[in-house]
């Protein structure tokens, strides 16, 4: 190579580094707040997961702390007391004050008015809203008419709650006096997959009870007006 080659080359890096720092200096700024911009957004992500993680494990230690105590009653008030700041977390309060409450408590058209708000608010899944829903009928039955649109609702095909719904419709058919109704349900049940074994013997049961000519008696509790 020769000398005015590489001279020229020189002058080219020069020329070219003279560009880069004139870039620099015009566009450098911008170059420094798109690195502080990834760096706060990244803090404010790990600082929300941080706020998420400390707020569910309050509402964990909550849940402990009301399920500690050796009342059922006192149980149900302390479950009451916790606050909800989404539909996940209210209708778990709910679901957990019912499994505390005996269906014709004192308290049971209360736990059950909550797990019928806990159902209707925000987007849950059918699995939970159908869960409360159930449980606040059995707390708490609505009137004959009432309680069975809502069972019929509740026994749709792919429900998931719908074989123990289909139960609840059988009932409501032998406290109406339709025996042939209820024993056809009763039946879909004892030979439907989707029914529990601890169902379908229940089913079977019944039906050699009806068979047999025993009586249904009535414990359920009376219907909220």
């Amino acid at each position: 190579m020769s000398n005015t080659d590489s001279f020229i080359d020189e002058v080219t890096e020069e020329v070219r580094r003279d560009r880069l720092f004139a870039l620099f200096r015009r566009w450098g700024w911008l170059a420094v707040l798109v690195v502080i911009g990834i760096v706060a957004t990244a803090a404010w992500f790990e600082y929300s997961r941080a706020q998420e993680r400390a707020k569910a494990q309050a509402f964990g230690d909550a849940l402990l702390v009301a399920l500690d105590g050796s009342d059922a009653r006192a149980r149900v008030a302390a479950l009451s007391a916790i606050a909800a700041d989404n539909a996940e977390a209210q209708i778990l309060l709910a679901l957990l004050a019912a499994a505390e409450t005996a269906p014709g408590a004192a308290d049971a058209a209360d736990v059950a008015a909550g797990l019928r708000a806990a159902a209707e608010a925000g987007n849950l899944p059918r699995r939970y809203r159908d869960l409360a829903v159930l449980k606040a009928e059995l707390l708490a039955p609505s009137e004959p008419t009432a309680a069975r649109m809502i069972f019929d609702v509740l026994a749709a095909p792919g429900a998931p709650y719908a074989m123990l719904a289909e139960e609840q419709l059988a009932l409501l058919d032998l406290r109406g006096g339709d025996t042939a109704a209820a024993v056809e349900r009763l039946q879909l049940i004892a030979r439907n997959a989707a029914a529990t074994p601890g169902l379908q013997e229940r089913a079977a049961q019944l039906i050699v009870a009806i068979e047999a000519g025993a009586s249904l008696i009535d414990t359920a509790p009376s219907a909220q007006p």
